[in-house]
């Protein structure tokens, strides 16, 4: 007999995001174990709880979801879960942060009906929030020169690094767009532009100069 499924929810931030339990409640879990504050150093316990209590095929029916706001943290929590697997114990682990993954998947395939990635020239505007540093690594692991957009050209960068050490090759610009003109600018040229700033942020004005 299958044992219940179970899902842990392990979320960097103060509090276990609402929107990731609800979603993962929708999905069919049985049960939710929620963690929230999770850091690479307190993971290793909670780790070892879900891989020793449970043996040989139902180890199937657990599994851990990590998430947070911020995805450089989510991804240190995810390498020290992977370094705690070994031999057999193991289970299945999703990376979400702040919806980043989803999100930006759902983005770059619905361009790539309209647009060949591959050679493109591509701007990503709030390039430097959770969903457009995946959208970032996405577009470039399909081809594309990605022009990396941010009002702050230090954060673009610092993207820009932290991208070519996890998806090389890739052809990465960072670019200021603190003003219209940069931002004017950095989409000269793009086959296309994406927003990924957050609910609500106006990242085009409609008077732009096209």
């Amino acid at each position: 007999m299958a044992k219940p499924r179970i899902l842990v929810q392990l979320d960097t931030d103060e509090r276990p995001s609402l929107f990731d339990s609800v979603v993962a409640v929708d999905a069919g879990v049985q049960h939710l174990l929620r963690y929230c504050g999770v850091t690479p150093e307190n993971v290793v316990p909670l780790v070892h709880g879900a891989i020793f209590t449970r043996g040989g095929d139902d180890l199937r029916c657990t599994a851990i979801f990590v998430g947070g706001s911020d995805v450089a943290r989510a991804e240190a929590v995810l390498a020290a879960i992977r370094n705690t697997f070994f031999g057999p114990c193991r289970v299945s682990v999703m990376l979400d942060p702040n919806g980043a993954n989803t999100t930006a998947a759902a983005c770059v395939l619905a361009v790539a009906q309209h647009v060949e990635l591959f050679q493109a020239t591509a701007a990503v505007l709030a390039a430097t929030g959770p969903v457009g540093q995946r959208v970032v690594r996405l577009l470039a692991r399909q081809g594309a020169q990605v022009r990396v957009c941010s009002r702050n050209l230090a954060r673009a960068e610092e993207i820009c690094r932290r991208v070519a050490a996890q998806a090389a090759p890739a052809r990465l610009e960072p670019w200021q767009t603190a003003t219209a003109g940069e931002t004017l600018a950095a989409m000269q040229g793009c086959q296309l532009v994406v927003a990924a700033g957050a609910a609500g942020v106006q990242l085009l004005p409609t008077d732009l100069p096209w």
